[in-house]
Parts: structure tokens; sequence; C-alpha cells
């Protein structure tokens, strides 16, 4: 592996711990991280999946390392998590995860508006569905909860593991 690659699956590997940072106009206004934002999104978007214990998180942390998904995708996932912070900025001076749930809602019916808000929160419904409902083995579906939930019993064989 090349020292270009390691420093590639190195940056990939960071996403969801990384700090994403807010721009109000030309100063920094805040820092979140990618994976609180998701877990609230998450939660924002598919309340059920928090009381199924559904952790997309997890999954999306296995997409930005899987090498099916394109590069293009990836950056508008990690750019998602920004522009959604930086419009929870613009209309309410805060982080979306600092915000009040009805705040969320009224940051999320504003960006559906927009073209990339209405895709990204299109993407994002998908892996919160693909975590929720995939094998456990992916790190989403914790205890085959989605499964129970719709009272399905996962496809055999079942993989051994993770396929990237």
């Amino acid at each position: 592996m090349t020292n270009i690659s390691k420093r590639r699956s190195f940056l990939k590997a960071g996403f969801l711990c990384s700090a994403v940072i807010i721009m109000d106009g030309c100063s920094v206004f805040g820092v979140t991280t990618s994976r609180k934002t998701i877990a609230t999104l998450q939660n924002d978007l598919f309340p059920k999946a928090k009381e199924l214990g559904i952790n997309t998180s997890n999954y999306i942390s296995i997409i930005m390392h899987h090498s099916r998904i394109n590069e293009e995708d990836k950056l508008f996932l990690k750019n998602g998590v920004k522009w959604l912070n930086e419009t929870a900025v613009e209309m309410y001076k805060e982080t979306y995860t600092k915000l009040p749930a009805a705040s969320r809602q009224k940051v999320l019916t504003a960006i559906s508006k927009t073209q990339w808000g209405e895709s990204w929160m299109h993407n994002m419904m998908t892996y919160i569905f693909e975590a929720m409902l995939g094998d456990p083995i992916y790190g989403g579906n914790n205890g085959k909860a989605g499964w129970k939930w719709l009272a399905f019993s996962g496809g055999e064989p079942r993989p051994t593991k993770v396929y990237l």
C-alpha cells in the first residue's frame, strides 16, 4: 500500500470521529462531529430507530469504507453533514445537534426544499433502513432488532464477515 493510499484510508476512517467545522460568514462558528450529527438526524428522520437500538452511524462508517460506494457519493454524505449544520447555524445560530427537536424539524423542512437536501435526506433514509434491515454483522441492526420489529427472520446463509 502506498503512502497516499494509507493517508486516504486514514482520512476515510476518521470521517465519523472527525470534527465538522461550521463557518458563520468568515469566522469559525462551532464544531461538532459527524457521528453526533448522524445519530441525532437518524432519530429525527426515523424515531423508531432509537427505540429499536439501531445504530446508523456504525453502518455509515462501513459505507464510507465500502469499495463499491464511489468517492463522489462519500463526499456528498460528508458535505451533507456540514451543510445541515450550516443551515442550522443560519436559521438558529446553533449547530444541528444543539437545537431542540422542533427547531431541528424546521431545519429538515428547510433543507428538504433544496435539491441537495432532498437528495441527501433520501440517501440518509436509505442508509437508516439498510442499517435497520441489514444483517447484524454490519453494525446497525443490533440484536436483530429491525428484523424482530418486522417479524422477519434473516436469509440463510448469513454472512460470516463484513464484505467490503
